[in-house]
């Protein structure tokens, strides 16, 4: 995922309990009730729909049991009844023309590309630890720190670091960051445009998102001059938001879909490591070096029914959770300089705790619009006697196996991935992806849900009707979730992530 002590051996401390000690919040205690109230809010904002679509049956159903002389007699009847038609009519029309504006309109996710680096810049650990031992920038208690880091954290052999890294000493300049950008953005839009042969030329929405590294002109511009995007493409370049906002992104390409039609919109994920790596003492900003690897997504998104045939997934709901009204939510994840006035990320010991709080009503959002009537019902019963009974009993924590087929959990770390499989009552399958993305690729930030995605793909399990739910923490502090429905017996795309080395997995990455 995207304040030690007083002394570095406090710091150490400090970084240890975050990585391998800190534990999420055990999700059967209680449950607010204004976050349940704001997912039946959800679900009653498509309450025209959910009522004209059983009026609509019963009128077919009826329609069809009347023989001719019934159908002969009823327009008789009308004939004398001019009023009644023309009431009837304009009520007819009134509700067509109505549910025809305000029903949201489909957003189809076509096809989507993750980035694969060239061999040359993998870091296995040994390598990774030479290479930190050179800069003669960290002391030993720091290195022994990150190989302690690195041998629990989940991560295997085969990672990526940028090329600045690999040198001697590392060389994080401006212009080595701008071209790990381009190669991570050019790499993933160049294969993504290749497989659905869409000209760039037809792109009318634009969102990128990288947290820690903005330039001028942005990433946005820079994809915009690279492809000779037309001029009035609606671009943006979201910074800072951590590694959830893959998530927001979608949202925000998904609410510019509902408003301009026809039109394709690309959301560019991914995370820039280059000028962001941390030569400093301190564990708490340590830990990021362990975890964060090289990678980024595109994703391209339509409103356009024709593509409704070709497209993967059809987006069903996007939830989002922003706990940054609490200080320490707030700070948990925080980017600044150490005593040494070198710039890193700080962990907070807290950060698992809050990950939990803003899980809790991420998910307790989300419940009433994905989960069936079964589960709802016994989460009311129990809330209900809690609450207003005073009883005391254990909250009913709903299966959302029965809501989602695949879970796509943020790769941020071993110990997050254990904690929500713990806590979600999932199966070892369903937290595989995670696991596997996390072992093959590190902490990708906001793209690694993609390659979970795609690590389903590549295993041939997503079926035409199957739901994915996608999950994210970042900084802020936030938890924010997408949900997928496939509209095909999906297949991985032509130079997937995945490609010639999926037989390979799952390996046993738990140490």
């Amino acid at each position: 995922m995207d304040g030690g002590g007083n002394s570095t051996e406090n710091s150490g401390t400090v970084g240890v309990q975050i990585q391998l000690c800190r534990r999420l919040p055990d999700f059967l205690q209680s449950v607010k009730l204004k976050y349940v109230k704001l997912g039946y809010h959800y679900l009653v904002s498509n309450l025209i729909t959910l009522c004209l679509v059983p009026i609509m049956l019963i009128i077919i159903i009826e329609a069809s049991q009347k023989n001719p002389d019934d159908i002969r007699q009823l327009w008789l009847h009308l004939q004398y009844n001019l009023v009644s038609v023309i009431i009837c009519s304009a009520f007819f029309v009134f509700g067509s023309t109505v549910y025809i504006m305000t029903r949201p309109r489909p957003v189809y996710l076509v096809d989507y590309s993750c980035y694969r680096a060239p061999e040359n810049l993998k870091a296995p650990f040994h390598l990774f630890m030479e290479r930190s031992r050179l800069t003669g920038d960290f002391d030993e208690s720091s290195l022994e720190f990150q190989r302690k880091i690195l041998v629990r954290s989940g991560l295997g052999n085969d990672t990526y670091v940028p090329e600045a890294m690999h040198l001697i000493p590392p060389q994080p300049s401006m212009q080595s960051a701008r071209e790990e950008a381009q190669q991570v953005m050019f790499g993933v839009l160049d294969n993504l445009f290749a497989n659905t042969n869409v000209k760039p030329k037809d792109i009318g929405i634009l969102v990128v998102n990288c947290s820690l590294f903005n330039p001028t002109p942005s990433l946005s511009a820079m994809i915009v001059n690279k492809y000779k995007l037309r001029g009035n493409i609606l671009s943006f370049n979201l910074g800072g938001m951590g590694c959830s906002a893959g998530v927001i992104a979608v949202d925000l390409a998904k609410d510019l879909l509902q408003v301009h039609r026809k039109t394709y919109a690309v959301v560019v994920s991914t995370e820039n490591i280059t000028q962001n790596w941390y030569f400093g003492n301190k564990k708490s900003m340590l830990i990021p070096n362990c975890l964060f690897r090289v990678g980024g997504s595109a994703v391209l998104l339509s409103n356009k029914s024709a593509d409704r045939r070709r497209a993967k997934y059809k987006l069903v709901h996007v939830v989002r959770t922003h706990k940054g009204a609490d200080d320490k939510a707030f700070r948990c994840v925080y980017q600044e300089q150490d005593d040494a006035r070198k710039i890193g990320v700080s962990l907070s010991k807290d950060l698992m705790a809050i990950a939990g709080g803003a899980l809790k009503t991420n998910i307790t959002t989300l419940g009433p619009l994905v989960l069936p009537v079964s589960e709802q019902l016994l989460f009311f019963s129990t809330l209900i006697l809690r609450t207003l009974f005073k009883m005391k009993m254990r909250p009913y924590i709903p299966n959302f196996n029965l809501a989602f087929d695949h879970f796509c959990i943020h790769a941020g770390g071993r110990a997050v991935i254990d904690e929500l499989e713990k806590n979600l009552q999932l199966l070892p399958v369903h937290v595989e992806a995670s696991r596997m993305t996390l072992h093959r690729f590190g902490n990708t930030s906001s793209s690694s849900i993609w390659y979970e995605l795609a690590y389903t793909e590549a295993k041939g399990r997503m079926r035409r009707g199957h739901r994915v739910w996608q999950i994210a923490f970042g900084s802020g502090f936030k938890c924010n979730s997408a949900v997928w429905e496939a509209l095909q017996n999906v297949k991985p795309s032509c130079n997937g992530p995945w490609e010639d080395c999926i037989d390979s997995y799952p390996v046993n990455c738990i140490s």
